[in-house]
């Protein structure tokens, strides 16, 4: 089953950038590519701890140099959704790989731009279905995007002021329309491609999970009671957690809606609608982005999700079958909630780049390639066989 979403899939033309630049709380994906392969049990833990230090340094500038780039993203993106065991479909999602072709004339921004989103529901379909609806409103519309046609750090800082903001409004928005229902709620987990950077803005438990030389990298962090960083928050704020939910009720800590657990506007709550920040410069070693619903990571790991979207794109090149052969996978391993996968490549056909645990100087052998025959050339085959080969 493929719920309603606002899709655009095409490939798309991109100018090429002359110089390299370092932006601010740059993910280092080499680096936690490199320490998953080393120690693939903890790089989960470490990759989060690494992270999450990262966001209180000192911003550097961004560093310009004049050496011409060879990569450029070229986008294009496949999604599908599945009802799961549950009775209702409560996610929605929205893919936009030609950002400034769908806003038209209300946006300059580097090229390419690109805009994703997952927003999984819980109390009812209401306040993620509001959300998606009106998901470009809010972000781009009345929030004043920033205007720039390179990105560079001040871009950067008003690109997450305004999503930050736009996040915030869409909370109150679904305070204040009467027709959602206040226990209705959603997890909002979107990425955004400016140029060669890749950003990602969430709250809730989907996540986005980059496949960096064929090793995933986090691009999220699950806002789970469980998280220690949102345990201290949620207890600082006089709320607590019971049996791994939050107020014994919620099993986030972070959400779009959701109203009657949050305090009044403008007081400290223990459940917030504050979207966390992460972000990379992506490379050619950087094949593709997976974001999905909590359903998903329930029942299979980062790394799990990237080995089968890479074997897809290696068979059959298509980024929509991906998806779908990820909640396949969920089903079969007995996913008993709303499904749901957006798959986005960053070039025109898969390119697939070594890991680090390949050795670059050692021939690879030859890729078996497996078919089917028909009964009647089976029994011809058993035939031939029988008469030695017709001898």
């Amino acid at each position: 089953m493929v719920a309603g979403t606002e899709v655009l899939h095409q490939s798309i033309p991109v100018l090429e950038p002359q110089y390299r630049f370092v932006a601010k709380e740059i993910v280092d994906v080499s680096a936690a590519a490199a320490a998953a392969a080393a120690a693939a049990t903890v790089a989960s833990a470490s990759s989060a701890s690494e992270l999450e230090s990262r966001a209180s340094d000192a911003i550097p500038d961004i560093l310009l140099e004049p050496e011409l780039l060879e990569f450029v993203p070229t986008l294009r993106s496949g999604s599908y959704t599945d009802i799961g065991t549950r009775k209702d479909m409560e996610d929605e999602h929205i893919c936009i790989n030609d950002l400034p072709a769908h806003l038209r004339s209300l946006f300059r921004c580097p090229i390419p731009s690109a805009f994703y989103g997952v927003f999984d529901g819980h109390g009812g379909p209401d306040a993620a279905a509001y959300i998606r609806r009106h998901a470009i409103r809010f972000l781009f519309e009345e929030a004043r995007f920033p205007q720039a046609l390179e990105v560079d750090n001040a871009f950067l800082d008003e690109v997450e002021s305004s999503i930050r903001k736009s996040f915030l409004n869409a909370d109150l928005a679904l305070a204040n329309d009467c027709t959602i229902s206040s226990s209705s709620g959603t997890t909002a987990l979107t990425a955004f491609v400016f140029g060669r950077l890749l950003l990602v803005a969430n709250i809730g438990d989907c996540r986005a999970v980059l496949c960096h030389k064929g090793e995933a990298v986090e691009m999220s962090q699950d806002h789970r009671p469980i998280y220690e960083a949102e345990l201290r928050r949620i207890e600082a704020s006089g709320g607590f957690v019971d049996d791994g939910y939050l107020n014994g009720v919620l099993s986030v800590t972070r959400a779009l809606g959701d109203w009657d657990m949050k305090f009044p506007c403008g007081s400290c709550s223990p459940l917030i609608a504050e979207p966390e920040f992460r972000q990379t410069i992506l490379t050619e070693e950087d094949e593709f982005v997976i974001m999905g619903c909590d359903g998903i990571w329930d029942v299979m790991s980062s790394q799990h999700a990237v080995s089968i979207v890479r074997r897809g794109l290696r068979r059959h090149d298509n980024p929509e079958q991906c998806a779908r052969d990820l909640v396949m996978e969920a089903l079969q391993l007995k996913a008993i909630d709303n499904l749901t996968v957006i798959v986005v490549c960053f070039s025109s056909e898969h390119q697939e780049t070594a890991s680090p645990s390949h050795c670059p100087d050692k021939q690879q052998p030859a890729r078996l390639r497996c078919c089917s025959l028909s009964t009647e050339a089976l029994c011809n085959l058993r035939n031939w066989m029988d008469n030695d080969g017709g001898s």
